[in-house]
């Protein structure tokens, strides 16, 4: 496993001090070494937490996951599966899960996030891609989530709910919240007539690690069965990296060729593009919502900064569809001027 290096972190978890002693307790006698102290090396995984330790057999880290706030056990079964696919994933070496710890190896220090540049993006994003297929040829297990009508829809309300009024202070008259809905019910439909396969929903740059053998993929905990187009374009379309368009759509015509030859069922070419600008609208309205949720409910302030990336992916997609006008004649009236009044003020 490989985490983000901070600080370490006080918390105000009245059970803290208990949890810290149980932690060492249990690193020290998982690997023999009654010396070790864990290092927090992560800072923003919910409930989880990640820790370093220094061992005789080279650098582990201890992820932490208190059985009453996150049960490690999906995230195990998960592991399992997406390993059992050849999907190259963080290597457990003890596990406790009742506890709630697992030691688990370090995959290193900066995410792909932080080594792609224009020079090795072609050859990083092939490798991404390999890893990809990989999960999406496993055949999602009974029981296995969806990504269906009822996700969709509390993706729309966070757009709504937390971008358009909590953070813009917009309330649309009847209109425009015609359109809007118009505009998420297409998306949505889209979606759910795609093929499904198993999907990561979170399959970017910043949840994989350019390892031997990888990149390995991180953060799977929450694979469901979803819409073929939505890993790939979640890929090219980063919440915190942006791309020219013309290599987007170069990169999404390379995985539907490596697609078509894994037997992934991709449709043709033309459609498949279509499907993932319209998954990449749905998935930036989203995310505009979720970051100015964590901006104004969990004090986050770091993400709502990245707002206008997201404001420039729609940008370059919506006018290539004359059914997604609706959205891009609210965006002109509605939301740019109310993104520029904040910006104004803010100044």
């Amino acid at each position: 496993m490989s985490v983000t290096a901070g600080p370490n972190s006080v918390s105000t978890d009245p059970n803290a001090a208990e949890r810290e002693a149980a932690r060492v307790a249990w690193v020290r006698a998982a690997t023999g070494e009654n010396d070790l102290q864990p290092q927090r090396a992560s800072v923003d995984a919910g409930f989880r937490s990640y820790w370093r330790v220094q061992t005789a057999n080279g650098s582990r880290i201890v992820m932490d996951s208190p059985p009453q706030l996150e049960d490690v056990r999906p995230w195990l079964r998960m592991r399992a599966l997406l390993a059992s696919g050849g999907v190259r994933v963080p290597e457990v070496i003890v596990e406790d899960a009742a506890a709630g710890f697992l030691l688990l190896e370090d995959l290193g220090g900066p995410t792909l996030a932080q080594v792609l540049d224009d020079d090795n993006a072609d050859a990083h994003f092939d490798a991404a891609l390999e890893q990809l297929l990989r999960l999406q040829a496993i055949q999602p297990p009974l029981g296995t989530g969806a990504f269906g009508e009822a996700l969709l829809q509390r993706d729309a309300g966070l757009f709504e709910e937390w971008f358009l009024r909590r953070h813009l202070g917009l309330e649309l008259d009847c209109d425009d919240t015609d359109r809007i809905e118009l505009v998420q019910r297409r998306l949505m439909d889209n979606a759910l007539q795609q093929a499904q396969v198993l999907t990561h929903r979170d399959f970017m740059p910043r949840n994989l690690m350019p390892v031997a053998g990888g990149p390995a993929v991180l953060d799977f905990q929450d694979c469901v069965t979803g819409a073929v187009a939505y890993d790939p374009v979640s890929l090219f379309k980063d919440a915190f990296l942006s791309w020219p368009l013309e290599r987007v759509d170069g990169w999404l015509a390379r995985y539907h060729e490596r697609a078509l030859a894994a037997r992934i069922p991709v449709p043709p070419l033309h459609v498949f593009q279509r499907d993932a600008d319209w998954l990449g609208v749905q998935r930036h309205l989203k995310i505009l919502g979720i970051f100015s949720r964590l901006h104004y409910r969990d004090g986050k302030t770091k993400y709502l900064p990245d707002a206008p990336r997201f404001i420039a992916y729609l940008d370059e997609v919506l006018p290539r569809y004359r059914e997604l006008d609706a959205l891009r004649e609210v965006l002109d009236a509605r939301i740019r001027p109310a993104m520029a009044r904040i910006a104004s003020s803010a100044s």
